[in-house]
């Protein structure tokens, strides 16, 4: 399910293969039976083989996935299709981790940029101007008018639509990006998702398999870092605004018109909507959803879903509602206090 533009898949393994490489034990199915790759509850098909961690935010997918196999814990029924086999192991993270770098063993931190200069097959728009020193790799794709600063680099088959602009010693890799997108200068963008998958013996690195899908008219500020997907691809809508030095992990959604304020912090797979504001310094924890409009104080702690409209402040982060409440209640405690003294 990886794109091919950036990641190569090793041959298909059997089912009883996969088993002895990720340490699970195969339920009701044929060891001979092939499989083909790697691949999210929602993306798998028959010939994939995907994993559940028994989470309120994956039973959905879980129950209506397609994989062919799939990685589950103790005592997690077979989903709804009935067909899908699956594969007893007591951490299924670390065994998705296991046989995801047995089907991408060559998916590294180099991301293929042996080359200087421009790769001859990457395809430049008219008017694109390369700045000293910088990189475009091979099978790229720059869109008319596309500005490239010095020491700057994009990766290989990373797309840019027209009048973009990559600044100074910035890096975008696994990437596709629409028109209009302006990167200032030391942006990284598509860099690995923080993944590891842990035991005693240490941690094991999980390949981000993903990409960064970046709309139009998008504008993301300097030494800011967007990773890319884990499997399920990082998406920033149309119109978003990033100011410096923000942190959005993989799998996070951003909607359209954002605007997120210097040092924000938002961990993996959460889905901002539309139109949200989100305030500088705010850090929000992984797997929830903000909805459209909310707004979002500086300094918050965001640790459940936000309501749509809703604004939000504080650490944990309540309802402006709640948070006066509180205040209310704690005069009252210190008032009553104060006249027994």
């Amino acid at each position: 399910m990886a794109d091919p533009r950036f990641y190569t898949v090793a041959q298909p393994m059997t089912l009883g293969q996969v088993a002895d490489i990720a340490e699970a034990e195969i339920e009701s199915g044929d060891r001979a039976r092939e499989m083909r790759d790697v691949a999210p509850l929602q993306d798998a098909g028959p010939d994939d083989v995907s994993f559940y961690l028994n989470r309120r935010t994956y039973r959905q997918a879980y129950a209506a996935t397609r994989a062919g196999a799939c990685f589950v814990g103790p005592g997690v029924p077979r989903p709804q299709n009935g067909s899908t086999v699956l594969l007893r192991t007591d951490d299924p993270d670390r065994s998705y981790a296991l046989l995801s770098r047995a089907f991408y063993p060559d998916a590294d931190i180099a991301g293929g940029l042996e080359g200087e200069g421009v790769d001859p097959s990457a395809q430049l728009g008219p008017g694109v101007v390369i700045g000293p020193g910088a990189i475009v790799g091979a099978k790229a794709k720059l869109g008319a008018n596309c500005r490239i600063g010095a020491n700057a680099v994009v990766g290989p088959g990373v797309e840019l639509g027209d009048d973009c602009a990559v600044g100074i010693g910035a890096s975008v890799r696994y990437c596709l990006a629409g028109d209009r997108v302006r990167l200032a200068a030391g942006v990284r963008i598509g860099e690995d998702g923080f993944g590891f998958a842990s035991d005693p013996d240490g941690h094991i690195r999980i390949p981000q398999l993903g990409r960064v899908i970046i709309g139009n008219d998008v504008d993301i500020g300097a030494n800011t870092t967007i990773d890319r997907g884990s499997g399920p691809d990082t998406v920033i809508a149309d119109g978003v605004i990033i100011d410096n030095l923000v942190q959005i992990a993989h799998n996070v959604k951003v909607g359209r018109n954002c605007v997120i304020v210097a040092q924000v912090g938002i961990s993996g797979s959460t889905t901002i909507g539309d139109n949200v504001l989100i305030g500088g310094q705010a850090g929000i924890v992984g797997h929830v959803n903000v909805g459209d409009g909310a707004k979002i104080a500086a300094q918050s702690g965001i640790i459940s879903d936000v309501p749509a409209a809703a604004t939000y402040g504080g650490s944990p982060a309540l309802s402006n509602k709640e948070r006066m409440r509180q205040l209310v209640v704690l005069k009252r405690i210190t008032q009553k206090h104060s006249g027994n003294r």
